[in-house]
């Protein structure tokens, strides 16, 4: 039973004091005082009153004290599975801290399928010219706040709007039809746009609730070209873009891909797209958006002239004039 002294009249709601905390897993992973007051080059006694002082502040018991073992209660259990991953990452981020301060890096967000299948096949040159700068790359398709986020630069997929100004419009897309080159052996005859219904589809599973990925869908894609009513032999839904590319590159059938996430696939004749006069335009681009607090520092600079140089090449490969009302300039980038 609990004594007094944790009774809940006298619980406290200040915060408890880190030397606490790293004393309780000591014990906790030894349950052993010696041990743990070796571990952290204090006496016995030291951590035995810095226990202590937990206990009060909780207001339960962390441990059994037995003759010759120490035990932890339910409570202190619970608080091991909390407290000791919290304190190993905040030990993490520290280390992390201390061997990149003084270092030049450029911490990028962007979309899980855009940085695997453009931005890291073209990392390599970058980093072999700016030995010297680190890159973060941050894949997650939450949209991250520039002005008050640790993250230098994003780079999104968007239509021309509030989340784009100011921004750098890198390329926009068109989307074509496209197969691994053994599928197209199988023999099906692949000449009009209605002879796609003999293959397999490919899209995300989500094309028909999210607004803008109808613009990437297969129906609209039939509804151009008035075959409204076209049903396939048969659909594959993936969540992601680079998914819907990998099913297509191993011949599970027909992917209705973007044209800046292929390019290189087409070119190094991975994929190969059929019915060539049938591309479809997406009123979607891609966007480069620099940090306020960011756009000033050379690394960042050298960064985005790298990334521009970059989309280029891509706006060549696929053929994308851009709007020049819409490529804006960031001062300095």
């Amino acid at each position: 039973m609990a004594s007094a002294e944790y009774s809940p009249a006298v619980l406290r709601t200040r915060p408890v004091a880190m030397g606490h905390w790293r004393a309780f897993l000591a014990v906790a992973r030894h349950l052993n005082f010696r041990a743990a007051a070796d571990e952290l080059a204090l006496t016995q006694s030291a951590v035995s009153r810095q226990i202590q002082a937990l206990e009060e502040e909780v207001g339960v018991p962390l441990f059994l004290r037995h003759t010759r073992a120490v035990e932890l209660t339910s409570a202190g259990a619970q608080l091991q599975r909390a407290v000791g991953p919290a304190l190993e990452r905040m030990d993490a981020a520290v280390r992390l801290v201390r061997q990149t301060a003084g270092r030049r890096s450029v911490a990028i967000t962007t979309w899980a399928s855009f940085a695997s299948m453009w931005l890291i096949p073209r990392m390599e040159e970058f980093q072999r010219d700016n030995p010297g700068i680190d890159i973060r790359i941050d894949a997650s398709d939450v949209q991250v706040d520039l002005e008050t986020s640790d993250v230098d630069l994003a780079l999104r997929y968007a239509m021309p709007a509030g989340a784009t100004q100011g921004g750098i419009r890198l390329f926009g897309e068109q989307l074509a039809v496209v197969a691994s080159p053994w599928l197209l052996k199988s023999g099906k005859p692949l000449r009009t746009p209605a002879d796609v219904a003999q293959f397999t589809l490919i899209e995300a599973g989500d094309a028909h609730r999210t607004h803008y990925l109808e613009y990437l869908s297969w129906r609209r894609w039939f509804d151009t070209r008035d075959l409204t009513k076209l049903q396939p032999e048969r659909w594959l839904y993936f969540n992601y873009a680079h998914q819907i590319v990998q099913a297509a590159l191993a011949g599970q059938g027909l992917a209705l891909a973007r044209m800046p996430l292929i390019a290189d696939a087409l070119a190094a004749g991975d994929l190969v797209e059929v019915l060539p006069g049938h591309r479809i335009d997406s009123p979607l681009s891609y966007w480069l958006m620099v940090g306020p607090r960011s756009v000033n520092r050379p690394e960042i600079k050298a960064f985005c002239a790298w990334l521009q140089v970059q989309a280029e090449a891509t706006r060549q490969a696929i053929g994308d004039v851009p709007d020049p009302d819409l490529n804006d300039n960031l001062d300095g980038a």
